[in-house]
């Protein structure tokens, strides 16, 4: 259940925010709007990390990080709505990200620690977090008609609340390392793990594929408005409904093929997703696109929930939680960071006013990475299965 009002917060007001912009007039911030939270989140994933190693119960700490998170996301939208100038949702959108940085990293910790045979388990669990995603997109258009409205991001805000006073049931996951020095409290021991070779390429590939994932979250609402689609809160849920049946499928895959060969097939399939919605741009044709956007769930499961049960399994229990915060500034900080800026230039050159350059947008994108799945076949070496 926490699992599934945690992918139902984000899953409120991700599709409509860039409408909403549109919608308000201020459409220019909807870069900056996607960089402040991985900025902020690039400080907060190790340090949570290194808490719940060192210090703090992780099911304590996560709790008490979605309380705060969800009143600072309620002061953000706020903002918005009493037409502040948008520096003000920024910096309340920020202290979102930093107060919600290690949520999903803590939330891996607890569950992993907690859950027998955890590579089956695991997936099942997480898939509730799909759910409740595919959920608020079906809230947001059908029921809340909050695709333009901040009446999205305010049930974000009182859902991620929701969570956190859940968060106070799980099961408690006390802390099982020691603080040796300030680089141990700052989380930044995860470092080490990059002097093995298979984990530095498998670092360096994952923050080079998140950077053109960010414009899946940014641009594809756009992209299905251009293609005439009036609710595409609703329409991205798609992407959750794949997402469900590779979480199923997901432990099945763990017994049978090397963790190697998942996250390949994830890259593959994902340079297949980026470019069906640039085909979708060249013909017209909004079902290509849709099929792009049921793809992502299969590709972003595959890949990162993968990369959460890789860590649990060739990393030392003691480091356990300030590797799943590493994995989340890599993925959801610094890689959403860099593809912020770049996706937002890389629109503001190709795509027009009057819907063109769609297609050259997303085939860049897909080539990228393409370039990512060739790297890690060459590079990663995979010693264990």
């Amino acid at each position: 259940m926490v699992f599934f009002f945690q992918g139902l917060s984000p899953g409120f007001w991700t599709p409509a925010l860039s409408n909403l912009f549109h919608d308000l007039g201020i459409s220019a911030w909807v870069p900056a709007a996607f960089i402040v939270g991985p900025a902020c989140a690039l400080v907060s994933p190790l340090i949570g990390g290194a808490l719940a190693d060192q210090r703090m119960a992780a099911d304590r700490l996560f709790a008490w990080s979605s309380l705060a998170g969800g009143i600072a996301l309620w002061a953000a939208f706020w903002a918005l709505e009493q037409n502040l100038h948008p520096v003000w949702f920024l910096v309340f959108f920020g202290i979102y990200g930093l107060a919600s940085g290690p949520s999903w990293g803590l939330l891996a910790v607890v569950s992993l620690a907690n859950m027998e045979d955890g590579p089956r388990r695991y997936p099942l669990a997480r898939m509730g977090a799909t759910v409740g995603w595919m959920a608020a997109g079906f809230l947001t258009s059908h029921v809340l008609a909050a695709d333009g409205s901040v009446v999205a991001g305010y049930a974000g805000a009182l859902t991620k609340i929701g969570v956190g006073a859940m968060a106070f049931l799980l099961p408690r996951t006390p802390p099982n390392g020691i603080a040796r020095s300030w680089r141990s409290r700052l989380g930044l021991d995860a470092f080490a793990l990059f002097r093995d070779a298979d984990h530095r390429v498998f670092f360096i590939i994952t923050l080079l594929f998140s950077v053109p994932l960010a414009a899946f979250y940014m641009y594809s609402p756009e992209l299905l408005r251009v293609l005439g689609d009036n609710t595409p809160a609703a329409t991205m849920a798609f992407a959750q409904v794949s997402e469900m049946i590779a979480m199923v499928s997901l432990g099945w895959a763990m017994t049978r093929w090397r963790i190697k060969t998942i996250l390949l097939a994830a890259l593959g399939f994902s340079v297949l997703r980026f470019a069906m919605s640039g085909w979708a741009g060249e013909t017209g044709v909004r079902g290509w696109h849709v099929a792009g956007i049921c793809l992502h769930g299969v590709c972003y499961t595959f890949y990162f929930v993968t990369a959460q049960m890789y860590l649990d399994r060739r990393v030392a229990t003691e480091i356990r939680g300030q590797a799943q915060g590493l994995l989340v500034l890599v993925s959801g900080g610094l890689g959403p960071l860099v593809g912020a800026g770049f996706c937002g230039w890389l629109h503001g050159v190709l795509v027009t006013s009057s819907g063109g350059g769609w297609q050259a947008f997303w085939w860049i994108l897909a080539g990228w990475i393409a370039l990512c799945t060739i790297a890690w076949m060459i590079f990663y070496r995979g010693g264990k299965p």
